[in-house]
């Protein structure tokens, strides 16, 4: 098994964002903490971390926290 060492960190993220995400966490019984390792694990192999029923489960909470962002926008600033 791998050895994983986690350290505490700080993260900016957009408000809307970051109700999506744990919202989405709780959806998964999960951290948001281990959401966001797990997007970045899935990301970094170009694989993507979400089913068909989870990305529904994220377009209702994006609808619910008005959520209008783009991967375009995460360039523009």
């Amino acid at each position: 098994m791998t050895k994983i060492e986690r350290i505490q960190t700080g993260l900016r993220l957009e408000k809307r964002l970051l109700k999506v995400l744990k919202g989405l966490a709780e959806h998964l019984d999960i951290s948001t903490a281990e959401l966001i390792e797990a997007m970045a694990l899935h990301a970094f192999e170009g694989k993507t971390p979400f089913s068909e029923d989870t990305r529904a489960k994220i377009d209702m909470l994006k609808s619910v926290y008005g959520l209008n962002l783009t991967a375009a926008d995460s360039h523009g600033t």
